[in-house]
């Protein structure tokens, strides 16, 4: 794996040329759509290939993948142009092998709506070990909300990736709602009920774990919270079901607002199998310019956790976005838009602006103007996600789940491709 940072006028015919590996290749490990438009300062992720094979007309993936001894899941990672289908062309070039660097094998996962994408859902598939529908919701007497999970589901089963059921307090209106977190903490019954529908769904729609999220609990529902979560796990691990939980990042016992004092990391480390914590959102809509996950701040959480929970329970928190904010910051006024990596790295290269990397942040950010209007855009890439990622072997974390796999990043999934060794989920 190269990074290769582009200087001015280098089109990617270039840095393809300077390589020696195929343009389609490294334009699709990278997400470029408009090739001479390469914003200065972007990173480029190069596999570098150690085998490869050219198909000719009438060759088939499954073909190839038996002549070589290989599996299509080994295509499909070192090949995201298939964008995980079977679908081949004449002079294709198929990378059987790439050199990689491998930091560990580790369960690898991530969040997706049920109106995600299918070609992006099957690029992602094979390269990561879970994938959490979301949302399931449910009512104050304890009775489930369907979801219409089926399709991610089936497309789960097909890559051999295990989907793992969600349930969160979130409403209609994309609030969490810590009255209906209080009522169920409340009555045994709704608790009762709930926790028997779960588990006839877990079992119905061949779920392999329970996620479990409930935000804005406040200190007065943290208590409650963590022995509801023990509950619930000692009747899902009896089912065969482990359970994760989400945690606000917190550094302290007695980190203020509500976000935080709802969480006990120590009660829910004991109450639960695994724990994610939720390592991203410095920068956010209605916040000061910043990277979503700034390596300081993220490493104090997980420093923190380490204090709490074992190592071994610990998922990271993983950002898959940016933000595209407005200067000068209005405190109450201002709002960042949510912006794809893709669309950050696109917006570069059609404003002409130079994409920086920030050390302090581990983060690259660019500014431009719009019609006198100044924005700074903070997003992600092979660098800033590298860095991330690298803390799993630095803490003896158990592994990585993203927020969230809904806009195309490929350049991610090439990252994943070189870094990490492809393992099953595990949350027990």
């Amino acid at each position: 794996m190269i990074l290769h940072t582009v200087t001015s006028g280098e089109t990617l015919t270039a840095v393809a040329n300077r390589y020696g590996v195929p343009v389609r290749n490294l334009a699709a490990d990278n997400g470029v759509t408009v090739p001479e438009q390469l914003p200065v300062g972007m990173v480029l992720l190069v596999a570098e290939p150690l085998a490869t094979h050219t198909v000719t007309a009438g060759e088939t993936l499954y073909a190839i993948a038996k002549r070589y001894g290989i599996s299509l899941r080994t295509l499909w990672r070192n090949n995201l142009f298939l964008t995980g289908s079977a679908d081949l062309r004449a002079g294709d070039i198929l990378y059987l092998d790439v050199k990689a660097e491998r930091i560990g094998g580790y369960s690898v996962g991530g969040y997706v709506y049920p109106f995600v994408q299918r070609p992006l859902l099957e690029q992602t598939m094979p390269l990561i070990s879970g994938i959490m529908p979301f949302t399931y919701g449910f009512r104050e007497d304890g009775s489930l909300l369907d979801l219409n999970d089926e399709e991610i589901i089936n497309t789960a089963f097909r890559y051999s990736v295990s989907p793992v059921m969600h349930l969160s307090t979130l409403t209609e209106n994309g609030n969490f709602s810590t009255a209906l977190a209080r009522a169920l903490f409340a009555s045994p019954e709704a608790e009762a009920r709930l926790t028997e529908e779960l588990l006839a769904t877990l079992r119905k729609k061949g779920y392999y774990a329970l996620d479990v999220d409930f935000e804005f609990l406040g200190a007065e529902n943290a208590e409650a919270y963590a022995t509801f979560l023990s509950r619930l796990r000692t009747r899902m691990n009896a089912e065969g079901f482990p359970v994760l939980a989400a945690l606000a990042p917190k550094t302290s016992d007695d980190q203020a607002g509500a976000l935080y004092e709802g969480h006990d990391y120590a009660a829910i480390g004991e109450a639960v199998n695994s724990v994610l914590l939720m390592t991203y959102e410095w920068g956010y809509t209605y916040g000061p310019p910043m990277a979503v996950s700034p390596i300081m701040p993220v490493r104090r959480v997980v420093e923190y956790a380490l204090t709490r929970i074992p190592a071994k329970k610990i998922f990271l928190g993983i950002s898959n976005y940016g933000y595209d904010f407005v200067l000068p910051y209005v405190q109450g006024t201002s709002r960042a838009r949510s912006i794809s990596v893709e669309e950050a790295i696109l917006l570069a290269g059609q404003v002409g602006a130079e994409i920086m990397y920030d050390e302090s942040a581990q983060a690259p950010f660019f500014d431009y103007t719009d019609d006198g209007t100044q924005h700074r855009v903070w997003f992600e890439d092979a660098r800033s996600l590298s860095a991330r990622l690298r803390l799993m072997p630095e803490y003896g974390l158990r592994g990585a789940l993203y927020w969230n796999f809904m806009r195309p990043n490929p350049q991610n999934l090439a990252l994943i491709n070189s870094l990490l060794y492809p393992q099953t989920l595990n949350l027990w």
